[in-house]
């Protein structure tokens, strides 16, 4: 017998009524019991910004950096790749924004949570891989909206979270 469940709108509820089935569960339309999810998306022209703000402070720090954009979903917008930064950095700068992204803090932040003994011990083996030490910061609009995050590698950690808090900035 096959099943399929639909939701189904009526004029006073939502009904989810699935066939073959003789009762229905009312979802609850409540506006108060509903989460209101406000998303934006980061635009190629503020992902750009952000790339270049970073790269700019990379070159104040006299480093080279891999810097990945990811957008509002964790997915690739922007990557820029210095003369000479190291090739294994490309992935790290890409799970640091995409960490970041995943749990809208700084990956630093998470990796103060993740030590041993921590409440996000190993945590960096979910999600097909994240990286929890500095270098990775959410992307906000002014009205702290999270569009995107920025994720840096290529120098010290603390120079990655300077250069990605850089960038970060460029967001207006």
């Amino acid at each position: 017998m096959r099943r399929t469940l639909l939701v189904v709108p009526a004029a006073a509820a939502l009904a989810v009524v699935t066939m073959g089935l003789a009762s229905a569960q009312p979802v609850s339309t409540n506006p108060a019991a509903t989460p209101t999810l406000r998303t934006m998306d980061i635009s190629l022209a503020q992902a750009d910004a952000v790339i270049a703000a970073a790269r700019a402070k990379a070159a104040e720090l006299n480093t080279k950096m891999d810097i990945a954009v990811v957008d509002a979903g964790a997915n690739l917008k922007a990557f820029s790749r210095m003369d000479g930064a190291w090739l294994g950095s490309i992935d790290i700068s890409m799970k640091k924004a995409r960490t970041a992204r995943f749990f809208d803090m700084a990956t630093g932040e998470i990796g103060k949570l993740s030590q041993p003994g921590g409440p996000l011990y190993n945590i960096e083996h979910s999600n097909g891989g994240l990286i929890t030490f500095p270098g990775g910061v959410p992307l906000k609009t002014a009205d702290g909206t999270i569009i995107g995050a920025i994720g840096v590698s290529g120098s010290t950690v603390e120079n990655d979270h300077t250069v990605a808090a850089a960038g970060a900035a460029a967001i207006k």
